[in-house]
């Protein structure tokens, strides 16, 4: 028998296969709720169908020497893959307390690594309906990526464009181009606000300082770069909150009922600020009161979230792969009054803008993939010092999907942290509403769903403050 095709894995995807340590597993978790209720092999021949035209989810992974390599699965069975599951509830719990707890177990639990890096469980009868949660490492791909996807297999969803084989590298030299130049089109380009000849040439400084000579524009951009790499190499070690501490590996999850995206934009319009500076206050607001409910006093404290910036075009989601930088963004925890709070956050937003930081996330993530292991956690570690969580907000469709005839009318996911960050906050706007989740560690914050149910409060005082604020005559 001919041997199985073989494709080598990027160096970004190899750092983040290797990522995974005792405490923390690098599997992006999802949960889809549905009505009615998902027939298992109805659900067997979608995926067969529609996910596995991707060529990733039919590959496993082989590590070797220099990295890894995806390497068709011979004995794939679609059923291995997707499962069944059934829900153990508590005396005194709920479904969706049962829910939430299978899913913190699932993410604590590895996936077979002899197999393709993904699984869909099925939860039959949940509230009426079916619950689908779903486990993909992250080395596939990035939440942006993902999305494309899971919109990919819902009913009318499109399949990927035929993808084109690319020539192996010429040599592991080239890592800087594969890795950094090239992913900087179109948004990335547009969000640093340069030409992509000027990116290209601005990256070309990193490994040719000599370079930085030859132009206005490449010694402003040189000295921005050279800025941003000490303020990385200088920040220091996040505020000590009960939220901030080694992790146990024991996960918990939890999720809220959507806020209205319409009532977001209102007070977005109200206060002359963006969505993400109403949604990210809430989180700081709920983390604040959280602390401040346990006796601990966040006045004057500020804890540091490391936030995925996508560094690809939307329309080249399909090609899965991780591409996002990563942007240190300080929550303003310690101010109570919510509109102070929200200006709090836009300045610290606007203070990233144009930030060359997540690009150098981005490149440092590309060395990581090419070091062994006890190195490249040696490098990892120095960011989980720097956080107390990681956060991500990821539009969704604007309307309900439909997914076999059933519709997705909750969805919900989770970022994975990594090195010893024991908290991720995950946003994700979905037919109207704008959701929150997070996962914590059970040494950490036994009961996230308590800091989930300060969002609500968190914003309605911040829509009934902006309510009453003066507005203009055209408003």
């Amino acid at each position: 028998m001919p041997p199985a095709a073989a494709e080598r894995m990027s160096r970004v995807d190899t750092a983040w296969l290797r990522m995974d340590n005792d405490v923390n597993l690098m599997m992006i978790v999802g949960v889809w709720l549905l009505e009615p209720a998902l027939e298992y092999e109805q659900l067997c021949q979608r995926v067969a169908a529609r996910l596995l035209r991707y060529d990733r989810f039919r590959q496993k992974v082989v590590q070797d020497a220099v990295g890894a390599q995806w390497v068709d699965d011979d004995t794939f069975d679609i059923h291995r893959h997707v499962v069944r599951e059934k829900l153990v509830r508590r005396k005194g719990h709920g479904e969706r307390a049962a829910l939430q707890a299978l899913c913190g177990k699932l993410a604590t639990q590895p996936l077979d690594p002899a197999r393709p890096l993904w699984q869909f469980h099925l939860v039959d009868g949940y509230e009426g309906g079916s619950a689908l949660i779903v486990r993909i490492h992250h080395c596939i791909g990035d939440g942006i990526a993902l999305i494309s996807v899971a919109l990919s297999i819902t009913d009318g969803g499109n399949d990927p464009p035929v993808r084109k084989k690319r020539a192996a590298p010429d040599a592991e030299g080239d890592w800087l181009s594969d890795a950094v130049i090239q992913p900087l089109t179109g948004i990335a380009v547009k969000a640093l606000g340069m030409t992509g000849e000027g990116v290209a040439r601005s990256m070309e400084v990193l490994s040719q300082p000599q370079q930085l000579l030859g132009s206005v524009e490449i010694a402003r951009v040189g000295y921005q770069v050279l800025g941003d790499v000490a303020a990385l190499a200088l920040m220091p070690d996040d505020s000590p909150t009960r939220l901030k501490g080694v992790p146990a590996g024991d996960k918990r999850v939890a999720w809220n009922e959507p806020l209205p995206l319409d009532a977001v934009k209102t007070i977005s319009k109200g206060l002359n600020c963006s969505i993400n500076d109403v949604l990210l206050s809430c989180v700081a607001g709920a983390i604040g009161q959280y602390l401040r409910e346990r006796g601990d006093d966040p006045t004057g404290q500020e804890i540091r979230a490391m936030v995925p910036v996508n560094l690809r075009p939307l329309d080249q989601a399909w090609q899965l792969g991780n591409k996002f930088g990563l942007a240190p963004l300080v929550l303003p925890i310690g101010i109570h009054n919510p509109i102070e709070r929200v200006y709090a956050v836009r300045q610290r937003m606007s203070e990233l803008k144009g930030s060359y930081q997540p690009l150098l996330a981005f490149a440092v993530l590309a060395i990581a993939g090419l070091m062994i292991k006890p190195v490249q956690d040696a490098i990892l570690n120095l960011f989980a010092k720097k956080a107390t969580a990681v956060m991500t907000n990821v539009p969704g469709p604007q309307k309900p999907l439909t997914f076999c005839g059933s519709t997705i009318r909750q969805t919900m996911f989770w970022v994975p942290a990594s090195g010893h960050i024991g908290v991720g906050v995950s946003i994700l706007s979905y037919a109207g509403g704008v959701q929150f989740g997070l996962m914590t560690d059970s040494r950490l914050c036994p009961d996230p769903q308590t800091i989930i149910d300060r969002f609500q409060p968190e914003f309605d005082k911040l829509l009934l403050v902006t309510l009453m604020l003066p507005w203009g005559p055209d408003e």
